[in-house]
């Protein structure tokens, strides 16, 4: 508790010392050579080390991720914002920066694939706010050409504030020493995370199990934050400094309307920007279970956002009482937005990856299909109410509907068409995860009465 008031006494008289022009924070900026090299794990285990020190700890995910920071709230106990200086904005970016800074102990922002990957990229991210880069490298099938694939990272854009590197999945105390020997006096080495079964997170087809569903999740939190420990990262990172920067101003068009968001295992696809978005539009949100749930809350508008209806079709095709409340919210010619699991419960089936079908909703006349592949992925922008609004897609299904869509979504590589877009009545559906804050005036459109 004294740490903590101490703490708390620093980042306070920092933030008084700027006559709030601008805070400082130690941060950093979690990266890779590509996916899959551990940076989640790794970012969770930072982020419960120094909770566990009695610091506030700050996370945010680069670029559309939806699973990555239910693991990383957990870990740091704090809901985790997406930073993206194409879907977020760089004047948002800034300012959830600047709000963070006033209050955490400790920034972290866990990229997304690898370091330059994306335009724009993790890299493009860090420059932009002089935010240093940590690159963690999966060491587990290499010996010294660890040391070239640091060189590398840390030469390709000399603009770029790099920290240093750390190696991951590390076989041994031998292991580890030839890792170190094998990167260059010019590269800062942060020391090695030990490979370790017991602090991996289980995945499947759109990647991590939401944190819900790990059952011993805070035991491999601190498990792999005791690794740490043996790093240089135990202490914390050089300090950022953040320009001040307030957010926009949103006008409350929703005020007075109740808005009604599926939430529980099989529909959980949920930004934090998003629900702030709907607040400080004056919305009023309550949340209920399609699963569990027999009747809807009373509501103006649904929100069913994606999520996994097809690993519970049986219990989703079971409650047959709401998916006749939703049907008669429809019929009552009141606004539902789906999207991507959401708009496969209002066909009329949906079938899994093993053939198994199950009867949704029936809103939408049509039918979805798992996929032993991805059929979807990427960011994309649609114009919805005259309004355009950022977006990201990224599903393993297909349907057949005989809906024609209103509109596609313009994907942001490239220009083509993208995801369709199909409305009906007071009811928009797509694939599309939208990004409400890149355009409240789209969403109350939306959900307004």
């Amino acid at each position: 508790m004294l740490l903590k008031m101490v703490l708390k006494h620093k980042k306070e008289s920092s933030f008084n010392m700027s006559n709030n022009t601008s805070c400082s924070c130690p941060v950093l900026l979690i990266s890779a050579p590509a996916s899959g090299q551990g940076k989640t794990t790794f970012t969770a285990a930072l982020a419960r080390y120094h909770r566990n020190q009695g610091r506030s700890v700050r996370v945010f995910k680069t670029g559309p991720d939806f699973l990555d920071p239910m693991i990383l709230e957990y870990a740091s106990g704090h809901p985790v914002y997406q930073l993206d200086l194409w879907m977020v904005g760089e004047a948002a970016c800034k300012t959830l920066l600047y709000e963070a800074a006033k209050e955490a102990d400790l920034i972290l922002i866990e990229g997304v694939m690898g370091l330059f990957d994306g335009s724009p990229s993790s890299a493009d991210l860090a420059q932009t706010f002089g935010i240093p880069v940590l690159a963690l490298i999966d060491a587990g099938a290499m010996a010294q050409t660890f040391g070239a694939i640091a060189h590398g990272l840390s030469n390709y854009k000399t603009e770029l504030p790099f920290a240093g590197v750390i190696a991951n999945r590390v076989a041994s105390k031998g292991h580890a020493d030839m890792l170190a020997e094998s990167v260059s006096s010019e590269t800062t080495f942060y020391g090695s995370f030990m490979r370790d079964e017991n602090i991996t997170f289980p995945d499947r087809h759109l990647g991590l199990f939401q944190a819900d569903e790990i059952s011993d999740l805070d035991s491999k939190l601190n498990q792999a934050a005791e690794l740490i420990e043996k790093t240089r990262l135990k202490n914390l990172p050089d300090k950022v400094e953040f320009k001040q920067s307030s957010p926009t101003e949103i006008t409350p068009s929703l005020k007075g309307i109740k808005i009604g968001i599926a939430k529980d295992e099989a529909f959980s696809f949920i930004y934090p920007a998003n629900i702030d978005t709907l607040k400080k539009s004056g919305a009023e949100i309550t949340y209920f279970s399609p699963l569990n749930d027999t009747s809807l809350p009373e509501v103006d508008s649904l929100w069913l956002p994606g999520g996994y209806p097809e690993l519970h079709l049986q219990t989703l095709q079971n409650n047959s009482m709401m998916r006749n409340a939703i049907k008669q919210h429809y019929h009552n010619n009141k606004p539902i937005l789906a999207e991507c699991g959401g708009m496969l419960y209002l066909l009329n089936s949906l079938t899994d990856k093993e053939g198994n079908k199950a009867e949704m909703t029936g809103i939408i006349q049509g039918d979805g299909v798992m996929q032993q592949k991805l059929a979807g992925l990427g960011m994309q922008e649609v114009e919805l109410n005259a309004n355009k609004i950022t977006a990201h897609t990224f599903h393993h299904s297909s349907m057949t509907t005989v809906l024609s869509p209103v509109t596609h979504g313009i994907r942001q590589r490239g220009g083509s068409l993208g995801e369709p877009v199909f409305k009906m009545n007071k009811l928009t559906a797509s694939y599309l995860h939208l990004y409400f804050a890149s355009s409240p005036a789209a969403i109350t459109e939306i959900f307004k009465a």
